[in-house]
């Protein structure tokens, strides 16, 4: 799509975490402090300290947000669009948009991923729709269409559809789009985030070369999932 525009911020820590890892850090301190003045024996003390710590520094793995560029030409180039596992590669009937057979890959990301979403493909947005729904897990079947879910319609440089679909799951319960009708998009630019274990399904079609195999670990931004044709 000729020069890529670049858009990133330089974010180590996720926006969508910065809040809840600042809030819950002063809390384990103040706690800590009180539990150090108020107990003759420093048990008390270090039992909080080494749970909460641990606690707390599995809440900021989750909220990491690597900066990533993918190396090399992007035309035609599907990536993976989140970190996670492969569970689903196979020819699916797609009827809420395209009214006929599309090749699905699915990743499915547990609460230890990066939940960072970014754009699989450049192009520009067609749509973004958002559906209330269930909280099954993430990895069953039935999950791509009746959970909460979020779906990213883009259109590729030489006019193919791709649909990018973030799922809720069983302990998700926040979907985040930063994805906007009418705008361009690009391979590095964050689509979204998803909080605790989820999954992102895309739509591809037909004759699409697949890239990956499944239970494969994917990275986002940087695992090629498939190539256009």
């Amino acid at each position: 799509m000729g020069e890529r525009i670049k858009k990133l911020k330089k974010i180590r820590i996720h926006r969508e975490g910065t809040d809840e890892l600042l809030y819950s850090m002063f809390a384990i301190i103040a706690i800590a402090v009180i539990l150090w003045r108020c107990f003759d024996t420093p048990i008390p003390f270090f039992v909080f300290v080494g749970v909460f710590g641990v606690l707390w520094s599995l809440m900021l793995n989750f909220y990491r947000c690597p900066i990533r560029y993918f190396n090399g030409n992007t035309d035609k180039v599907v990536v993976a669009p989140a970190d996670g596992k492969v569970v689903v590669i196979e020819e699916t009937e797609e009827n809420d948009y395209f009214h006929e057979r599309r090749l699905l890959i699915s990743i499915f990301m547990s609460p230890l991923n990066v939940h960072a979403n970014w754009f699989p493909v450049d192009g520009k947005v067609k749509f973004v729709k958002h559906f209330d729904g269930n909280y099954h897990k993430a990895w069953l079947p039935k999950a791509s269409e009746e959970n909460e879910h979020s779906d990213i319609m883009i259109d590729t440089p030489d006019g193919q559809e791709v649909l990018v679909r973030q799922i809720a799951g069983a302990m998700a319960r926040r979907i985040v789009t930063y994805a906007k009708d009418d705008e361009e998009c690009y391979i590095d630019e964050h689509l979204g985030f998803i909080k605790l274990g989820s999954r992102v399904d895309v739509y591809l079609p037909l004759g699409t070369q697949v890239c990956v195999k499944m239970g494969q670990s994917t990275t986002g931004d940087q695992t090629v999932i498939a190539k256009l044709v």
